[in-house]
């Protein structure tokens, strides 16, 4: 799957566009800026939009390739972004972060319980985590996304996943999606935004 990433990476301009995901934008633009963690972060549009807000950002991907695309991305847009290439299951919650953008981070069940129980720990108490991703319904359309329909999302598996956190908004929407070439038609998301509570 790294091979597949790194070609795909580097055989087209962009793949998901420069421009940051909206759900994610919409969130991020009405918070504080402060510390921000982005995994699976492809070529660092939404890592270097929270940058040009102010976010101090962490963010890794397996694939170096977009890696290198990203930190070009946030060099020609005047701003830093600490990114790593790390395999998700390999991430540890060393520091704790204001902020998490989950956007289209998919995992087989097993795997994604484990590394969803890591955001958890890697969230600061009052922290805020911001979820797009496709939906099960996602299955039937050809505008992006895992074919294995084990590694998308239901708004109940989000819910149990993360039911320590306070849900401020958990929705399955249908959309036209316009994010690069392989983001592009009718598509089926989940859209999750939740809070870790303050210790009492």
């Amino acid at each position: 799957m790294k091979d597949f990433w790194n070609q795909r990476y580097a055989t087209h301009e962009t793949v998901y566009g420069k421009a940051p995901n909206l759900y994610f934008k919409s969130i991020i633009d009405a918070l504080v800026p402060a510390s921000l963690l982005m995994p699976a972060e492809g070529e660092g549009r939404n890592a270097v939009y929270a940058a040009k807000l102010g976010w101090k950002v962490d963010a890794f991907d397996y694939s170096s390739v977009a890696q290198e695309k990203a930190l070009q991305l946030a060099e020609a847009n005047d701003v830093t972004i600490k990114y790593d290439v790390l395999e998700l299951n390999d991430f540890k919650a060393n520091k704790q972060y204001a902020a998490i953008g989950l956007i289209y981070v998919h995992l087989p069940e097993n795997e994604r319980i484990a590394f969803h129980q890591k955001m958890i720990d890697a969230l600061l108490p009052g922290g805020v985590l911001i979820i797009e991703a496709f939906s099960k319904a996602q299955i039937n359309n050809a505008s992006g996304g895992p074919k294995d329909i084990e590694q998308l999302y239901s708004l109940n598996q989000l819910k149990q996943d993360f039911a320590s956190l306070n849900c401020i908004q958990a929705v399955e929407i249908e959309i036209d999606l316009e994010e690069g070439p392989f983001h592009k038609g009718k598509a089926n998301l989940v859209r999750y935004f939740a809070k870790k509570e303050q210790p009492t």
